[in-house]
């Protein structure tokens, strides 16, 4: 796989992919209401890496096709930018490929090389087990459980998971 800025027509693919069940279960604020949503998505994280700024969202592709197979960025975390939130989202036909694991390393590293942060955190709906084990295995450790998130729409806890760079 490979990552690189969004382009105007990646928007019908953005919005099947975020409109999987998957997609829609751990991470209901990332489905979009309808193509329109994923392209002003689109515009505004191709301007924001643009202009090298946050959040910094990507597509991701799979290198042999240019099939687009998800996205991947990093946004600051109550607007201090020394502290970053990562996130990926890979499609149910590439996942359990360790494509996901692969891609939270490396954009870990970009943004420490990039934007020099220091401390990133990944949030998982308690029950995403997959998503638990792709930042485990990212050298990101659980710090504490949070409860009552905004981003938790069914209340089963945010797991908060740590990587000192």
């Amino acid at each position: 796989m490979r990552v690189r800025t969004f382009a105007p027509d990646d928007v019908q693919r953005l919005f099947a992919i975020h409109s999987e069940a998957g997609v829609k279960r751990w991470i209901p604020n990332e489905s979009y209401a309808d193509p329109e949503e994923a392209k002003c998505a689109i515009d505004y994280f191709a301007a924001c890496a643009a202009q090298g700024r946050l959040p910094y969202v990507l597509a991701v592709e799979w290198k042999e096709t240019g099939e687009l197979i998800g996205d991947t960025g990093i946004n600051e975390v109550e607007g201090d930018a020394d502290q970053v939130e990562i996130g990926y989202v890979i499609t149910r036909r590439y996942s359990g490929m360790g494509l996901a694991t692969e891609l939270v390393h490396a954009m870990t590293q970009y943004a420490v090389s990039r934007f020099g942060v220091r401390v990133l955190y990944g949030r998982v709906m308690r029950g995403n087990l997959a998503s638990v084990r792709v930042l485990e295995k990212s050298g990101y450790a659980f710090e504490r459980e949070e409860l009552g998130a905004e981003d938790d729409p069914y209340g089963k806890g945010m797991l908060i998971y740590r990587k000192q760079c």
